[in-house]
C-alpha cells in the first residue's frame, strides 16, 4: 500500500525520536506528504475534571512552551518545515482523528509504550487513536527510559 499523507504524533520527549525516524522512512519510500503534530491537553483534563480556578494563564504558558519545544524538536529534521508542524489543543484521540480527516491523511504514526496490567486497563494514547481512526495507524514501540 502506498501512503500519500502521513501524520506523525509526538509528545516532544526524547524517547519519541524513533517514531519520527520510522515515519520519515515511510514518507521517503512513498514520496508522501508529512505533518508533525503535538497535542496540548487542557489542564482540567490532566487534573481529572473540574478545577475550581481559572487556569487560562497557565494553559497559555503551557501552549507557548509547547510551541517552543515543538520548534526545537522538529529542528532535528530538515524535511519538517514550519508549514508541516502543527500544535493542537484538546483531547489527543479526538484531535488526531480531526487532523487526519481535515488533512486527508492515510496514516497516523504514534509511539506506544506497550504497557501491561493497570496501565493497559487505563488505556493509552496509541490505543485511543487506533479506535475510530479514519485511516491506518502505526504504533511504534518506544523503549522505556533508563532510570
Amino acid at each position: 500500500m502506498s501512503y500519500k499523507h502521513i501524520l506523525i504524533a509526538v509528545d516532544l520527549t526524547d524517547e519519541c525520536h524513533p517514531v519520527v525516524e520510522r515515519a520519515l522512512g515511510i514518507v521517503a519510500r512513498n514520496e508522501a506528504t508529512v505533518s508533525l503534530v503535538h497535542i496540548v491537553e487542557p489542564m482540567a483534563m490532566a487534573f481529572g475534571g473540574d478545577v475550581p480556578m481559572d487556569l487560562s494563564l497557565l494553559q497559555q504558558q503551557q501552549f507557548d512552551q509547547a510551541r517552543e519545544r515543538l520548534q526545537s524538536f522538529a529542528g532535528r529534521y530538515p524535511q519538517l518545515g514550519e508549514e508541516q508542524r502543527c500544535l493542537a489543543y484538546g483531547q489527543p484521540r479526538q484531535e488526531l482523528h480531526r487532523l487526519a480527516e481535515e488533512q486527508g491523511c492515510d496514516l497516523i504514526v504514534v509511539g506506544s509504550h506497550g504497557r501491561h496490567g493497570l496501565a493497559l486497563l487505563l488505556g493509552s494514547t496509541a490505543n485511543d487513536v487506533l479506535h475510530g481512526a479514519p485511516c491506518d495507524v502505526l504504533a511504534v514501540r518506544l523503549k522505556k527510559p533508563k532510570d
